[in-house]
């Protein structure tokens, strides 16, 4: 119960960076349980397991931003629908394989995301040598422009 209020919380407070790496990290979490259940034989936890991951992705999926992400958000959509078509295929044939290829695939992008938001935090801290009314005005020029996962 309390680990449900603290995401919960988590999720609340987040900013757009940070919940797309939570999505990321419960994506990773799901693979690994299906990749257990899968091991000890558990045809309706693997399932489950899997298709929380598939429901991830189409999260993520939802949440790609075409118009402003270009290429990148293009070439996002058929990740995402590569890995739902692995994860399908997994769960159909009884294999790990694909399992283990989306989990390796899900940690290089969630790794990728976290050093997006670490150099965004780094970057929202006034460099030193810069006049505090400089970067005040860079701060909401960052505000204004449009992210997309």
């Amino acid at each position: 119960m309390w680990r449900q209020a603290y995401l919960e919380t988590r999720v609340l407070s987040a900013d757009p960076l940070e919940l797309i790496c939570l999505l990321y990290q419960h994506a990773i979490e799901a693979v690994r349980d299906a990749r257990v259940h899968m091991a000890s034989g558990e045809i309706a936890a693997r399932s489950r397991a899997i298709t929380k991951t598939i429901g991830i992705l189409g999260e993520l999926n939802g949440s790609l931003d075409h118009g402003a992400g270009g290429a990148i958000s293009s070439n996002l959509e058929q990740l995402y629908n590569y890995m739902t078509l692995r994860l399908t295929e997994a769960n159909m044939r009884k294999q790990e394989a694909p399992l283990t290829e989306v989990e390796s695939l899900l940690s290089t992008l969630a790794e990728a995301w976290k050093e997006t938001r670490a150099r965004q935090s780094e970057s929202s801290q006034p460099p030193a040598n810069l006049p505090a009314e400089a970067w005040h005005e860079s701060e909401d020029a960052l505000a204004a422009h449009t992210w997309s996962a």
